[in-house]
C-alpha cells in the first residue's frame, strides 16, 4: 500500500482527500456541474449532496488502500483554496489513466499543467506505471494543450471499419500517451 502522502509543486499541494474536505469537494462539483457533466458524469451522479461527498471520499480512501485508484484534491499553497481534483487509475500491463478537473476560476493559470507534472512522477515512480494515458474531448483544446505541454503524445485516430457507422462518440475522444523514460 502506498502512503497517503501529499505531493507538492511550486504553487500547489496535491493531497489525498480527508473527511473534512467533503464540503469543499461537493461545493466545487456543484458550482461547475454543467461544465463537468460531459467529462465526469459518473462523479457528478455519485456526488449530488454533501452526504454523497462524504461517502465518495471514504470510497477514495478505500480505493487508495487497495491500489485501485489514487485521488488527490488540489489546493493552492499560498491561499489554501481548493481548486480541483486529479487522479490516477492503474490499469493492465503497467498502464494507468489520469483524469483531472479544475474550478472555472482556477483555469488558465497553469495549475493543470503543474498538477499533471506531479502526477506523472507519482505514476511512474510510486505506482510503477510504464505508460500513462490522458483522454479528453476533441473540442477540449485547453486539455489537449496541457497534455502536450508536459510531454504527452497524441495517439493517431483508430481506423474504423466502414460498416461501423456509429463511431461519432469514439472519434470525439483524443488519447494522449506518455511512456516512462
Amino acid at each position: 500500500m502506498l502512503p497517503r502522502a501529499p505531493l507538492y509543486t511550486e504553487r500547489l499541494c496535491l493531497r489525498p482527500y480527508e473527511p473534512a474536505d467533503a464540503d469543499a469537494f461537493f461545493g466545487l462539483l456543484h458550482a461547475d456541474r454543467p461544465r463537468f457533466q460531459p467529462s465526469f458524469p459518473d462523479r457528478l451522479q455519485a456526488v449530488r449532496s454533501t452526504a454523497d461527498a462524504h461517502v465518495t471520499l471514504r470510497t477514495f480512501a478505500d480505493d487508495w488502500r487497495t491500489g485501485r485508484f489514487y485521488v488527490f484534491g488540489i489546493w493552492h499553497r499560498a491561499t489554501a483554496a481548493y481548486v480541483g481534483d486529479i487522479c490516477l487509475m492503474p490499469q493492465q500491463k503497467g498502464q494507468a489513466e489520469i483524469g483531472y478537473y479544475l474550478a472555472a476560476a482556477a483555469e488558465g493559470q497553469g495549475f493543470a499543467r503543474e498538477a499533471l507534472a506531479a502526477i506523472i512522477d507519482f505514476g511512474f515512480e510510486a505506482v510503477g506505471s510504464q505508460r500513462l494515458l490522458v483522454r479528453c474531448f476533441q473540442s477540449n483544446v485547453r486539455g489537449q494543450a496541457v497534455a502536450r505541454a508536459v510531454g504527452f503524445v497524441p495517439e493517431p485516430p483508430p481506423r474504423r471499419p466502414v460498416w461501423f457507422r456509429n463511431s461519432d462518440a469514439m472519434s470525439q475522444i483524443c488519447r494522449f500517451w506518455l511512456v516512462k523514460p
